[in-house]
């Protein structure tokens, strides 16, 4: 048996109250994809309700604090809240940060701890253009190419969108690594492959900004397809819990 979660770390672009005189000098950049992830909510909030799945998220500016970071990555902080003092910073990580990856991880130890197999998705979006290059890809499904769990969910979620929508572009591993710093590869730390998948889903924010036709269908065809994901595999190698 299997719990899908899902998750959104960059669902906004909200600074609270008593951070707010930080970014001042910086309140456009909060409406850029710097500041958040444009339509990532959104999609979480339709899959998890498609598949009647807890979802965990939030719409701090990850401006603030990167909720995809672990903590001493040289970007968790902002370079606005990277210059903030010790003491700042400290109640950033204890108000936004802790809480919510202790409740993303307390949810994930719940289900193993209760024998079920936990599949989850954290919903992001990227821009169409970085640097100059054009990213035409439609969607990304990014996860550890050395969990063999993870590839078996990522290439069956592929080929999945090929049959429901075939002219999506979708890559695997695209725009970054899925192996990368993140929440996901956090939660593989902590829990063995037999008991924890995680994927991260990446949409193009060009079609966030075209929105209508191209983006219910897109959403559609997310939903859809992510049935193929959620059955239960034929098989699954345990590997032991953690302790």
């Amino acid at each position: 048996m299997a719990l899908l979660l899902i998750t959104c770390e960059h669902g906004g672009n909200g600074v609270p109250v008593p951070f707010r005189p930080l970014f001042v000098p910086h309140r456009d950049l909060l409406d850029t994809h710097r500041g958040w992830d444009p339509g990532a909510l959104v999609m979480a909030e339709a899959l998890a309700a498609a598949c009647r799945a807890p979802l965990v998220s939030s719409t701090t500016s990850r401006l603030l604090i990167d909720l995809n970071r672990s903590l001493g990555h040289r970007h968790v902080f902002s370079p606005i809240t990277r210059a903030a003092p010790a003491a700042v910073r400290e109640r950033i990580v204890e108000e936004h940060y802790r809480p919510y990856r202790d409740e993303v991880e307390h949810l994930v130890a719940q289900a193993v701890s209760s024998g079920q197999r936990v599949i989850h998705i954290s919903s992001h979006s990227f821009t169409p253009e970085l640097d100059g290059v054009v990213r035409r890809t439609d969607v990304g499904l990014l996860y550890d190419p050395r969990r063999p769990g993870e590839v078996e969910t990522g290439m069956r979620w592929q080929r999945s969108l090929a049959a429901v929508a075939p002219q999506l572009r979708v890559r695997r591993n695209y725009p970054y690594a899925g192996k990368a710093d993140g929440l996901t590869s956090h939660l593989r730390k902590r829990f063995p492959p037999g008991d924890y998948v995680g994927i991260e889903l990446e949409i193009n924010q060009r079609i966030v900004v075209a929105g209508g036709r191209p983006l219910t269908e897109l959403r559609r065809a997310l939903i859809d397809s992510l049935h193929a994901v959620t059955d239960p595999e034929p098989h699954r190698e345990r590997t032991g819990r953690t302790p």
